[in-house]
């Protein structure tokens, strides 16, 4: 999986945001906004990371299980289809 090219990911003070640039400002209206494991998620995804990859992202950040690991990578993976931001 990758993020389309034409989006990118910005720090404003202490909120992240996906904003569209090229033709994608064309199609796409609004920002997305991202917590911070959002963003590490979203960095991941820009370099083309899989399912697993992402798990085992946030397991080397955070204290939680691979369950809920899995299920929060999941979710974040489903809101970034609807924003139809992945090639």
């Amino acid at each position: 999986m990758k993020i389309k090219e034409d989006f990118l990911l910005r720090k404003i003070s202490d909120a992240y945001v996906v904003v569209p640039v090229g033709s994608a400002v064309v199609d796409f209206s609004g920002l997305v906004n991202l917590n911070e494991s959002g963003a590490i998620l979203f960095k991941k995804l820009q370099k083309g990371a899989e399912e697993d990859d992402l798990v085992e992202e946030l397991l080397n950040e955070y204290d939680v299980s691979e369950e809920i690991a899995r299920a929060d990578v999941r979710k974040f993976i489903e809101k970034v289809k609807e924003a139809d931001i992945l090639e």
